[in-house]
Formats: C-alpha cells, structure tokens, sequence
C-alpha cells in the first residue's frame, strides 16, 4: 500500500519565540492522529552546519544506526536508476513498552531529490511490520545553517491506539533528533 505523505508548510505557523528556540537547538514538534490506531508528527531542529554537509551524512543509510539508538540495522539492499531513482533500504528497529519488546522490520523505497533551495528524501513503504508508513525529510538554509523538517505517518500491523503511539512519537523524537544532530555535527 502505498500512501502520499501531505507536505506541512516550512514553518508550521511558528512565531519569533519558535525560530528562536530552534536557534537555540529545541526540537519544536507538531503531532496529529493517523489512523485509527496510527500516529503522525513532524519535527524541526536546527543544524549549525551548511545544507550540502548535512545532505552528504544523512544520504548515508548505514549511519542511521548511529543517529537513532533504537534502529538496530539500516542498510542500501539496492539502488534504481530511471525516470525516477531511488534506494531500496531495509532497517530494523527494537522498542521497549513497559512488560515487552517490539522489533520491527522495513524496506523502503528512499526518492533523493536535490533542488537549488531544498533537498529532500522521500520514504515509501514496500512491505515490513507496518500497515502504512510514509516520510519525508527536507532540508532549508536557515540563518547561517540548515532546518530539518521531518514528517512521518505510520500505522503499525499490531492495533495500537493512537493514543500510545502519540506519546510515544512525543518522547522518542526530540531524543532521536538529537542524538542525529550531536552525530551529524561532530564530523
């Protein structure tokens, strides 16, 4: 099943005391329903580096595994070329939820595209413990660096109200998020 992820506008309706705050290295986030039992959000940070340095780690899927702590393998199974290029990725993710844990699996189609004033990664789901997974990861020159905006929508086979996966989105990402930009901008 494949789903179109609906681009948010770049500033989410933000004011000068949010801007500051991503100045200041605050993940700002926006989290939405999805679903019946599926959650969505999107995310900005700041990175205080240019948007082609930024670009170059973030094309590089092995490494996702040292951005987020709980992706246990990320890997380029193959790359497409056409009218439409693409890599096919496979990761594998653990989460703990109070009494268990949950191991997903993925395989994504991830679109590069490179304009003159953004560039963006667009992940489709093919197949893996998802009923529907879509995101989208674009990059800004903001200020004397680089906005990240990140966008997700999932809905996992195993009903799970949204309530939880909510919560759970509003907890792990500002860490995740984080965690990418203290590894992104040690190199």
């Amino acid at each position: 099943m494949t789903l179109a992820l609906v681009e948010p506008a770049i500033d989410l309706g933000w004011d000068t005391a949010h801007q500051t705050a991503l100045l200041r290295g605050e993940i700002l986030l926006q989290t939405r329903s999805h679903s019946a039992w599926g959650g969505a959000v999107t995310a900005q940070m700041y990175l205080p580096l240019e948007r082609s340095q930024v670009w170059q780690q973030l094309i590089d899927y092995p490494r996702w595994v040292q951005y987020f702590p709980s992706l246990t393998h990320s890997q380029i199974i193959s790359s497409h070329d056409g009218s439409r290029s693409y890599k096919r990725l496979y990761q594998v993710a653990g989460k703990t939820f109070l009494c268990f844990t949950a191991q997903v699996e993925i395989y994504l189609k991830a679109f590069e595209t490179i304009q003159p004033r953004w560039h963006q990664i667009q992940f489709q789901l093919e197949k893996g413990s998802f009923h529907d997974f879509s995101a989208l990861l674009k990059l800004h020159d903001h200020q004397a660096g680089t906005l990240l905006t990140y966008s997700v929508q999932a809905t996992p086979s195993l009903p799970i109200p949204t309530q939880i996966i909510q919560e759970g989105i509003r907890l792990d990402l500002p860490t995740n998020m984080r965690s990418m930009r203290r590894v992104i901008c040690r190199q």
